[in-house]
């Protein structure tokens, strides 16, 4: 069967396991900048490219210093992760709100950072004039509708509750030209953890094709254009990642002949990945607390679906290997769980692994997106630790476990106000 390897030894979570108790999710700092350079590298052709991570994926900060030393943006979702990326010294240009539904203190708080702000209905460019006034540069978040498919995740394009209609976009381009706005982008996903590189070569013509129809007729000069995010990445461990290179000289193509040719303002453009620049590079670990033998063999953990929600919310595949044991032949069938009173809290459903024992190490693969960041507190579970493996081979804790004091903090309950554990 293939395997996944593991940037550390079972020798090597056993020495971090004494200063740090399981669960804790762990991140590859290495492999995490070399790929952002990676992912920067194969764009270098368009002058103005930028890269707004999705804190949304891993909001951590040092995780966003990290990438912002390597020259990434920020996309935030939330007043919070705005909060988030000002504290790392973020501002101006380097910040895109992209969010919907959203209230006034949300756009309050990116028209204050400076941040570029894209709107995701017609409706909020009023919404945003009155309650705080339009800025010089906006961004919109373009919906084709049946003109481009979805994908498995997302959903088809006309039944999602994000972005502009095709006549909308036009529209709102034509007011926002008449209100004063000076600079103009466009913005569209329409995919999540998409392995087709095909995929982001159509996402791009296709706005492409609607700068110019813009261009013509609403006079409009788009300057930037954000290809969204969706970049999927290799959960299973058959399963190829998304050759950026050659997604990049497919749109590099397209921008010479739709963009170039047509005589139209250089573009800058930009990606808002998160899952394909930190999602390869965090791992769950984990220990079995349990076995247990009925209808069917489980392997109960210390970690559930509070510290990884994937499995149980999507179906998702997480890969799982037994620490010390990756040469041992999969001759074992295993659900393997968490304690949660919930049926669906599973990591993985009839998976072949070695014989497990109670106290062994589980890593479960590619948590470094959408892993710690969906945590939840159901049944009064208490949040991991988040760890930074280091560049230089040492360890950091960038976030403490939630202790019964955190869960407890909140509550205007007499009894609970000065709670200790």
């Amino acid at each position: 069967m293939a395997e996944k390897n593991l940037p550390f030894s079972k020798e090597q979570l056993e020495n971090i396991i004494e200063n740090h108790p399981t669960p804790f999710h762990i991140y590859d700092e290495k492999a995490i900048r070399e790929n952002a350079r990676k992912f920067k590298k194969a764009f270098d052709w368009n002058e103005g490219f930028k890269e707004y991570f999705a804190v949304k994926a891993t909001p951590n900060p040092y995780l966003v210093k990290i990438l912002r030393e390597e020259g990434f943006g920020a996309d935030c979702s939330s007043e919070a992760e705005l909060e988030l990326v000002k504290r790392v010294g973020m501002s101006g240009n380097e910040i895109m709100l992209t969010s919907n539904d959203t209230p006034v203190s949300e756009f309050s708080k990116a028209k204050e950072m400076d941040a570029i702000i894209n709107l995701d209905d017609i409706s909020h460019i009023e919404y945003l004039e009155k309650n705080i006034g339009l800025p010089e540069t906006i961004c919109m978040r373009y919906n084709p509708g049946d003109l481009k498919e979805g994908n498995l995740l997302i959903g088809h394009p006309e039944e999602a509750k994000y972005g502009f209609t095709h006549e909308q976009i036009i529209e709102g381009y034509r007011i926002l030209k008449s209100k004063g706005v000076k600079n103009f982008g466009v913005h569209t996903m329409v995919a999540s953890n998409e392995l087709d590189p095909d995929y982001f070569i159509e996402t791009a013509e296709l706005l492409f094709n609607l700068i110019a129809e813009v261009n013509e007729k609403a006079g409009v000069v788009i300057s930037f254009a954000n290809l969204g995010g969706g970049i999927g990445i290799p959960y299973k461990p058959e399963q190829k990642a998304v050759d950026m290179e050659y997604v990049s000289e497919g749109i590099k193509k397209l921008y010479e002949e739709k963009i170039t040719a047509n005589g139209l303002q250089p573009l800058k453009l930009y990606f808002e990945s998160g899952r394909a620049i930190t999602g390869p590079y965090g791992y769950l670990v984990t220990k079995v607390l349990h076995l247990k033998e009925t209808y069917k063999r489980f392997a109960g953990l210390d970690a559930s679906m509070v510290d990884l929600m994937r499995p149980g919310m999507y179906g998702a595949y997480h890969h799982v290997t037994v620490a010390g044991k990756e040469k041992e032949p999969h001759t074992e069938k295993y659900d393997v769980t968490g304690s949660l009173c919930e049926n669906n809290d599973k990591f993985a459903i009839d998976r072949m692994l070695p014989e497990i024992e109670v106290d062994d190490i589980v890593v479960i693969h590619d948590t470094g997106a959408h892993g710690h960041a969906m945590g939840f507190n159901y049944n009064g579970k208490l949040r991991s630790a988040e760890l930074l493996l280091r560049e230089n081979g040492e360890v950091t804790q960038i976030r403490r476990p939630q202790t019964l004091e955190d869960y407890f903090e909140t509550l205007d309950f007499d009894g609970l106000k000065d709670f200790k554990a």
